[in-house]
Formats: structure tokens, sequence, C-alpha cells
């Protein structure tokens, strides 16, 4: 079975799920995880369906899952009906709901306890090879926030979380098939609470304490988190060295104006509160935090000042890298609300703001590079071809065998290795 994987860590975990089920054993052709983020995402699907079909042979088939073809947890039935153009190849494209030999592992129970939605106990597949050397760990799913801006909500479900103890047991299986890292993912990851509590908010800190307290694993990732859930205590762990010195805050704005606009719940404020805190952690092994951002360019009604509140925040802050995309209306198929918002800004004049903030970053991360030279790194090595291999430091610099010294450990597939970048 082939696959294509697009966008967000999430697919990549229900992915590898897929292709170790029942149902798909024996089954031949292309798996597709699917993402419907902005209308250029949608248009690539589209495309990548309709080429690949060209290919198949009679007995193989295309199955889509997530985003692109669910709604509300569930398979979406008028997938035809939103895509017309796939009408013809209805019977080469299967669109896939819940395991049918098993309700899903990563399904939402009824009613967790507290009254909020909770993961069912996973019974879960053990890989025989990973797709990755990294597993990732989805311990929420959906999402209550409702920005103005993004379809998942309605892709999604609401949010549930999944049990501590469920999440723990998928990462020592993990350890015992030899893995030393996981990523910590997510729809709304920081969402994330404790099912024996009825308090509201984010719980977070609470699950990497517990994981710590009961794994081994050698290296902890966080997904990207959403700053309104980010406290002291939360902040105080990344100086645990076992915990990845990368910290991607999904921010999207600087601007409180646009920042309500958008439907988040916090302000500019918030965010360089936030931010000093981060900047004045001191970790206990020495290595520097790797700080990155979520932006959307050219929200409606951003003007040049709010724009400059963003600039100027990530040059004070230094943030090291961007996932900088300009504003999509979502005018096709599926829409967003802040798609018929007034003065929706011009798409040369996105590309302009786009280019200048990705201009500006690319300028620090090349600074955070050379801050990091003759400094001791690990690195999980992921790519190994003859005397070529590469992948990245715990503060995510991107090495190789060309710019990386290694003094401990054999460069090999799965091992951590520690050196000095040159």
């Amino acid at each position: 079975m082939k696959t294509k994987i697009f966008w967000c860590k999430v697919n990549k975990y229900y992915t590898e799920e897929w292709l170790n089920s029942d149902y798909l054993k024996g089954k031949n052709g292309i798996f597709i995880a699917s993402c419907v983020v902005t209308d250029r995402a949608k248009r690539k699907w589209l495309k990548f369906v309709k080429d690949s079909i060209k290919d198949l042979w009679k007995w193989e088939k295309i199955y889509i899952s997530w985003c692109w073809a669910f709604k509300d947890w569930k398979a979406q039935n008028d997938f035809f009906v939103l895509y017309p153009e796939l009408e013809e190849f209805k019977e080469n494209i299967e669109i896939l709901d819940e395991k049918p030999d098993q309700p899903h592992p990563l399904a939402p129970s009824p009613e967790g306890e507290g009254g909020e939605q909770s993961f069912i106990n996973s019974k879960l597949i053990v890989v025989p090879k990973n797709l990755y050397t990294k597993k990732f760990v989805v311990i929420q799913g959906g999402c209550d926030s409702f920005c103005t801006f993004c379809l998942t909500v309605k892709k999604r479900w609401r949010h549930f979380f999944r049990l501590k103890e469920d999440i723990v047991k998928e990462i020592l299986d993990f350890e015992k098939n030899w893995g030393k890292e996981v990523v910590l993912t997510w729809i709304n990851l920081w969402a994330w609470w404790l099912s024996s509590t009825n308090e509201k908010g984010s719980k977070l800190y609470e699950l990497l304490k517990y994981i710590l307290d009961n794994t081994s694993i050698w290296r902890i990732r966080i997904s990207s988190l959403w700053p309104e859930f980010i406290d002291d205590k939360l902040i105080e762990l990344f100086k645990e060295t076992r915990v990845y010195p990368h910290i991607h805050i999904s921010v999207q704005s600087w601007s409180s104006k646009i920042l309500k606009s958008m439907a988040r719940h916090y302000d500019a404020e918030d965010l360089k509160s936030i931010l000093k805190k981060i900047k004045g952690i001191k970790r206990d092994d020495g290595v520097d935090i790797s700080l990155w951002a979520d932006i959307i360019v050219w929200f409606p009604w951003e003007f040049y000042d709010d724009f400059k509140e963003t600039y100027e925040l990530v040059k004070e802050f230094k943030i090291n890298k961007l996932h900088s995309f300009p504003f999509s209306a979502h005018k096709i198929w599926e829409n967003v609300v802040a798609g018929s918002f007034d003065n929706q800004v011009d798409e040369v004049e996105k590309k302009k703001r786009l280019e200048k903030l990705n201009k500006l970053w690319d300028k620090i991360r090349n600074e955070f590079i050379e801050s990091q030279r003759w400094k001791t790194l690990k690195v999980l090595i992921e790519f190994v071809k003859w005397w070529e291999w590469k992948w990245w430091s715990e503060n995510y610099v991107e090495v190789n065998n060309d710019n990386f010294e290694v003094v401990e450990w054999e460069v090999r597939r799965n091992e951590v290795v520690v050196g000095r970048l040159r």
C-alpha cells in the first residue's frame, strides 16, 4: 500500500494506525491522509487524486481519510457532492470511516468522567516497521475554539481527550521496540485535561509530569501549542533534559485587534509575557531553546500597522522559524467564517508582506544556527544512506555528515549521537 501524507503530525499518526489495520491488510492502492487547511491544500489534494487514479490497476483503489473526507469525525456522506470533479472516479475511491472490524481506537467515547469527552481505551497495534524513528502520539482530538479562519473544527469534531494511562501505555510499548523519541501531537494539544476533574482548562503539565515519572523514553517533543494554555509550571518543565528544547507557538498574529477578529483567546500583551518567560528558561543541559511560531499574514482588516506589530515582535523575540502563510478565505468547496469578512486583502499585497516576514525570520534563523557552532548537541538519526546521514538536533538545527562532528555513539538509524555543530 502506497501512502501520501499531507501536512500535520496527526495525519502521520493515523496513517501508521490504518496501514497496520486488519481492514487494509492485503489491499492495494494508495492511502491518503488528507488536509483542508487552505484552498491551496484542497486543490493539491484534488490534483493528486486525479493524477494518481490514472496510474491505478483495476484491482486498486484510493483510500481517503481525515480532514478532506470527514465531517464531525465521520466519513462525509456528501463527499462527491462537494467534490463533483471526482464523481466519475467514484468506483476507484473509498472514503474511510471507523475501522469495520472494531471501533476505531481513537474515536471519542460517549461520555468521559466529569462530563467531558475522553478517548476510549486504545488497543494499539504494534507497528512491525514504523514509518519514522520517532513515534507520533495523539493525546487529544477535536477543538472547541471556533477560530474564524479555521475549517478544522467542522471536520475533526468537538474537543475530546485521551486518558493519561493509555498515553503512557503506548509510549511504553514503543520503548519496548527500541523507540527513543515521542512527539505529543494534537488538534488542540494544549486543551488536554484530566478525566478525573471537572475543571476547565489545560492540565498538560500534569500529563507531561506523569509521562516523565512513568516512562524512560529518551526524548519527548511537544507539537505546536496555543498561548492561552501556557502557565508557569508548564514553562518550568522545559528545563527537563528529556523534554525537547523546542517550543512552537500557534500565534497567528501579534496584533490584539486581529487576534480578536480571529476569535483567539489571548492578546498581544499575553504573548509578550509568555515569550519573556520562555526566553528566560535556563536548561540543566545548557542547550538553547529554539522558538518557532505560526503566523497568518494579511487577515481581513489587517492594515500595515497591524502587520508591523507582528513583524516587530518576531524581531524582538528572535523567532528563529515561522510557519507563515497568507490567509485563505476558503472560497472553494467548504468555507470559513472569516472568508465572508469585509476588506479582504489583495493577493499581491499578501505576497509582499509574506516575503518581508520570511526574509526576517530567515536572517534570525541563520543567526541562531551560528550561535550553536561548536556547542554539544544530540541528534536522533532518521536518515542514513551509505556515508550520508542527516536529521535534527534536540533544539531543531538540521545537521548532517558535513556540518556535525560526532564524538559519541555510532551513526546509524534510530541512534542518538552526541557531537558538535561545525
